[in-house]
């Protein structure tokens, strides 16, 4: 089906459906304001069966808005498996399916890919209609480096295992991109600070598209100071910057200080590699040129 502005064929139901297949349809929705609901996001919520919804009730709003009225079954995180065999099911007799969430793109923190590796396993053809996503929203409006990024999404309410995510990602030097609820914002920052530092700079937005949108620069240390006499309200995205590279390569090398160049050295012999690379390792754990590391070892 062709949804190209310039193109003169008219869109019907008949041609988005397979001979033999159905069709999913991962629509991307506004984050808030309706204005970013894309022309071609409508056309395939006029046109397919069936659409799949995290919360019924605000896909019913957002339909009626832009005058939609193709049946909405619901499909959430607490039903997403044996919902998706039925989905499936209607896919798989010809009917095309379209997943919503309540807002921004399916399944980047939200269910879905469940039901996408079903279809893809039983031939179904899977197609992203682009839109709206917090995440990148936030991420191009940071003014750190968007060149290469990690996205993290929510971290984990326990606290053992939210210091456990981001002790892994502490050295990351590709920008970090978290979605935060507001409940959760002061927690989260406490958290971050204590394993990447105060001064990391970073960047939080909120209300993005709305009326009361923001977004706020600085180190985390000055966001936190911030929020902590706000009243904190709206979802939010943290990007956080990644660590420098010169300071990773300074840090990985400080991690040899505690040994001797004589018990690093003898560490590698021991594991049965030859003098010569043994060298080799030490100075490149170190930093320092191998030629050094001959020298002080005095070996011929």
């Amino acid at each position: 089906m062709c949804y190209c502005m310039s193109c003169s064929c008219k869109s019907s139901k008949k041609n988005i459906v397979n001979d033999n297949l159905g069709k999913l349809y991962i629509v991307a929705t506004p984050i808030g304001n309706l204005k970013d609901m894309t022309f071609r996001a409508i056309d395939v919520l006029k046109e397919v069966d069936l659409i799949a919804a995290e919360d019924t009730r605000h896909t019913k709003e957002l339909l009626n808005h832009f005058s939609i009225d193709t049946a909405v079954t619901s499909y959430h995180e607490h039903n997403k498996y044996e919902k998706a065999s039925k989905i499936i099911e209607e896919m798989l007799s010809g009917s095309n399916v379209a997943i919503v969430t309540d807002a921004g793109t399916p399944i980047i923190s939200d269910p879905g890919n469940e039901l996408v590796k079903l279809a893809i396993k039983e031939g179904i053809e899977v197609i992203a209609v682009p839109g709206a996503c917090a995440c990148i929203n936030a991420l191009v409006v940071s003014g750190l480096d968007a060149s290469s990024f990690v996205f993290v999404g929510f971290l984990s309410e326990d606290n053992k295992k939210r210091k456990e995510q981001l002790n892994e990602l502490k050295n990351e030097t590709k920008t970090l991109l978290f979605y935060v609820s507001p409940h959760n914002l002061k927690k989260d920052l406490e958290t971050i600070i204590s394993v990447f530092g105060e001064e990391r700079l970073a960047s939080v937005s909120r209300e993005m598209t709305k009326l009361h949108e923001e977004t706020i620069r600085g180190s985390l240390k000055e966001i936190y100071d911030l929020y902590d006499k706000k009243d904190i309200r709206g979802e939010f995205v943290l990007v956080l910057a990644g660590i420098d590279r010169e300071e990773l390569i300074a840090i990985e090398h400080s991690k040899w200080s505690e040994f001797s160049i004589e018990e690093h050295y003898k560490m590698y012999i021991e594991k049965g590699i030859s003098d010569k690379e043994a060298m080799k390792k030490v100075a490149s754990d170190r930093g320092i040129d191998k030629r050094e590391v001959y020298k002080l070892l005095k070996v011929k």
